[in-house]
């Protein structure tokens, strides 16, 4: 069995909205040691493979600053606090597509970079999807918003528009699953 790294000492270099980013100095158990090992603390987030009745997917494309352009990605956010994943799906769905869904299946599971971040992203599919509501976005959203058939996704994937790795495991696991 592998053994956990001790945490010899623990300070707190930033604390935001969305993170707090930790230096640890650790000591591995060959006794070796690690003097800033930084580690980022933020919410878990969920993410959903919406599909129409139609069979169309629901895409969202918006600025993202870490890439300094757009992104093509499914609906997706960080889940409020006590927030069950699942109903932070079916929020993040509707707040920015004004879609719902009464299917839903989940997907995945999966850290989103298992050496430095503790947050974990829970993917669901929502199935025979329809427009009900108003969408809803944060003052921080500008969102467009697109419907793509199953051929179509797959060559935004393979061309690179879509590009969100932890978002590509997801459809890929939807796949395998027959639900695409």
């Amino acid at each position: 069995a592998l053994t956990p790294w001790h945490v010899l000492e623990r300070r707190q270099l930033a604390q935001r909205t969305f993170l707090t980013l930790w230096e640890e100095r650790v000591q591995l158990a060959n006794g070796a040691q690690i003097d800033d090992f930084c580690t980022i603390e933020s919410p878990d987030w969920a993410a959903v493979l919406c599909i129409t009745r139609e069979r169309q997917i629901v895409l969202v494309r918006q600025y993202r600053h870490g890439l300094r352009g757009p992104s093509l990605e499914l609906p997706a956010g960080a889940l409020d606090a006590g927030e069950e994943p699942l109903d932070g799906a079916r929020r993040e769905l509707g707040e920015e597509t004004g879609y719902e869904s009464n299917d839903w299946k989940p997907l995945l599971r999966a850290s989103i970079d298992p050496s430095r971040q503790t947050s974990r992203a829970h993917f669901f599919c929502a199935l025979n999807a329809e427009p009900r509501r108003a969408i809803s976005w944060d003052e921080s959203e500008e969102l467009e918003l697109l419907l793509v058939s199953r051929a179509e996704l797959f060559e935004r994937i393979e061309s690179g528009e879509l590009a969100h790795g932890i978002h590509i495991a997801a459809i890929l696991m939807a796949e395998r699953r027959g639900l695409l």
